[in-house]
């Protein structure tokens, strides 16, 4: 079917009448007719139907207008990203998504990288679950999310491609003047009689089941609303935290970091949807994988108990 008779009808369903239809096309009102008769026969069903004020769409030409809404939307995406290649110039804003701890430090190192290589290119970043960042990329409100595997998990959609990145470690966030500050590695079972506080489900499932396997509880009396509600119930000294190792640069002054025997770990992943990429999407996720092979810690980074805290790598 020809596009151009598509974006007629979904012209006419907006402006309401054949006559404003083909004003703003700069047609003839008897083309714009012809147009909407021509692809009813070819569907088969009647599109249109005349009231009061003039034309609206019927059942089925409703149907069908949010999905031709739809394909013209990404046929305009799609001319302007081959432009964009052809003309060597990243006009297309690229929506970035990530997890509140990615967006912390990690993400917005890597874009700085991509910015020195692409130039002046327009983007933004989103917070967000890994859910929530899933549905944002299907919606195609992201060109490229940084999400978790941590629970519920990820589901396998085949209409996203997911890249590894790396695994990340947690470790417990206590504040300065806490006993156990500058200890590390330690067992879990050295924190069951602490009061621990958590901003959502996939974290708190991790603590759980890594004091379940040293058959101890984790007492999660503390709720925050979001990761610095978290980080500053810890600094005031209510609760601590268990978070991702790769936060570590980007920590408030404080707290600090007390690191596990066995911790817990998560998979970091990108997701990008699988038609329409971004031109620069796998550029983002080299310079992350890179900075995550940078500073993946290795059994170096550890100490005995008793001795200074775990060296967390540094931000690059």
């Amino acid at each position: 079917m020809d596009l151009t008779v598509w974006r007629t009808f979904v012209t006419v369903c907006r402006a309401g009448s054949l006559s404003a239809a083909a004003a703003e096309l700069h047609h003839t009102q008897s083309a714009v007719s012809r147009q909407i008769a021509g692809l009813e026969r070819q569907l088969g069903v009647p599109l249109m139907e005349r009231h009061a004020r003039g034309v609206r769409p019927t059942p089925a030409g409703e149907v069908f207008r949010r999905h031709a809404l739809a394909t013209l939307n990404e046929a305009d995406r799609a001319v302007r990203a081959v432009r964009d290649l052809r003309d060597g110039v990243w006009e297309r804003p690229l929506a970035i998504g990530a997890t509140p701890s990615l967006a912390a430090g990690i993400v917005p190192e890597a874009v700085r990288g991509l910015l020195e290589q692409a130039g002046s290119l327009r983007w933004s970043l989103l917070p967000g679950l890994s859910a929530q960042l899933h549905g944002r990329v299907l919606a195609g409100d992201l060109d490229i999310a940084v999400v978790t595997d941590a629970p519920p998990g990820l589901s396998a959609d085949p209409r996203v491609e997911r890249r590894f990145l790396g695994l990340d470690e947690m470790v417990v966030v206590v504040p300065l003047g806490h006993p156990m500050a500058g200890d590390g590695p330690v067992h879990i079972q050295a924190l069951a009689d602490q009061t621990w506080a958590e901003d959502n489900d996939g974290s708190a499932a991790l603590l759980r089941q890594h004091a379940a396997r040293a058959g101890v509880g984790a007492r999660i009396d503390l709720d925050a609303a979001d990761l610095p509600g978290k980080l500053a119930l810890v600094a005031t000294g209510h609760a601590i935290a268990l978070v991702p190792a790769v936060l570590t640069c980007a920590l408030r002054a404080d707290v600090t970091t007390v690191a596990l025997v066995d911790p817990p770990t998560r998979g970091i992943y990108t997701i990008t949807p699988r038609h329409n990429t971004h031109p620069c999407a796998a550029s983002l996720h080299d310079r992350l994988a890179a900075l995550f092979a940078s500073a993946r810690p290795t059994q170096d980074s550890y100490r005995p108990t008793g001795t200074a805290s775990r060296e967390l790598p540094e931000c690059q």
